[in-house]
């Protein structure tokens, strides 16, 4: 397996023990999942936004910059972290 495909699987804990898995693939990301986001208007920021997956919107397994998501309050952005 390639090393840049290796690092999405790679599971991590931050500082308050939750494990952590990047947004782009799409396994990772079930409706009710807890994630950050990005949201279009804040691509250039980066800022993230915390919500619960309504709806899992980029149909392919795998995207570089995060899989696209609705929140349940409606809002819709790429997914940067996973909590769950």
């Amino acid at each position: 397996m390639k090393k840049e495909m290796m690092k999405n699987y790679i599971k991590k804990k931050n500082y308050l023990g939750f494990i952590i898995m990047n947004g782009q693939n799409r396994v990772n990301i079930k409706s009710g999942s807890k994630v950050y986001i990005v949201l279009k208007k804040d691509q250039r920021t980066g800022k993230k936004t915390k919500g619960i997956v309504k709806d899992v919107l980029t149909r392919s397994s795998f995207h570089p910059h995060g899989i696209k998501v609705r929140l349940e309050d409606g809002r819709v952005g790429r997914v940067q972290e996973v909590l769950d």
